[in-house]
């Protein structure tokens, strides 16, 4: 098993890793609408840790964006490679994401992440952070507001309403089940707010996530246990295996 490094240069402070974000953050494009919904290829990326062995799993899928059928897939296990730091998370995450996105057979297409973009205290979140450095169009699909606020949607799937930072809209919370929570949904780069939102209703025919998230977040966890495995040979039963938190 090969485990990612943690790249040469890479930031190892607080201050070091919000100097990066101010320099890569201007390199964000809002200008382009992005690919059609439901054309071309979609790909969910996720990560899942073991913190008592120091790991971090990454999990690429490649879906047919028309038939939301697996085209491809892979993952790679990495060193962690920040402290937890809220709002510094894709420091943790980038390296093994990368590589697990470098090892597909095939372009990724849209990728979707379980995280933020826009909606992030930096402007700067996972979504976005991956789109600058790959210039792939990203868009985030988190669980929960981050430190927003908003009203509720409407109650039928489709319905939206404006995720604020003050009176400047980051995101939107979209339903995407009759009367079930919202996710909230950022633009990360390359991709307007109205075709995520698209994108995201396109990718969640039956459940509250994208299926991109979905598949991803299994992939992920089965390949950190694998890991882990491989590891101590005894399953882990000494590590804890957690879901990442999303930024």
């Amino acid at each position: 098993m090969t485990i990612v490094g943690v790249p040469a240069g890479w930031p190892a402070t607080e201050e070091e890793a919000r100097a990066v974000q101010d320099e890569l953050r201007g390199r964000v494009v809002l200008d382009e609408p992005g690919p059609p919904p439901g054309t071309g290829r979609v790909t969910g990326v996720d990560v899942a840790y073991d913190d008592g062995l120091d790991l971090v799993a990454a999990a690429a899928v490649v879906l047919d964006a028309a038939t939301l059928d697996v085209v491809a897939e892979a993952t790679a296990v990495g060193r962690v490679s920040f402290p937890y730091v809220p709002g510094l998370l894709a420091f943790r995450e980038i390296p093994t994401v990368r590589a697990a996105l470098d090892r597909l057979p095939c372009p990724p297409g849209l990728v979707v992440c379980d995280g933020y973009g826009l909606a992030h205290p930096r402007r700067f979140g996972l979504a976005s952070h991956l789109g600058v450095l790959t210039d792939l169009p990203t868009v985030g699909v988190a669980k929960n507001p981050f430190t927003f606020t908003y009203d509720d949607p409407g109650p039928a799937r489709g319905s939206s309403a404006p995720l604020l930072a003050g009176a400047e809209e980051v995101g939107r919370a979209l339903r995407t089940r009759d009367g079930v929570k919202p996710v909230f949904v950022s633009v990360g780069h390359r991709v307007s707010l109205g075709n995520a939102l698209a994108h995201t209703l396109a990718l969640t025919p039956r459940f509250r996530l994208p299926e991109t998230t979905r598949r991803a977040d299994a992939l992920c966890r089965r390949a950190l246990r694998e890991a882990a495995q491989g590891l101590t040979g005894d399953g882990a039963q000494d590590s804890t295996t957690r879901q990442a938190p999303t930024s």
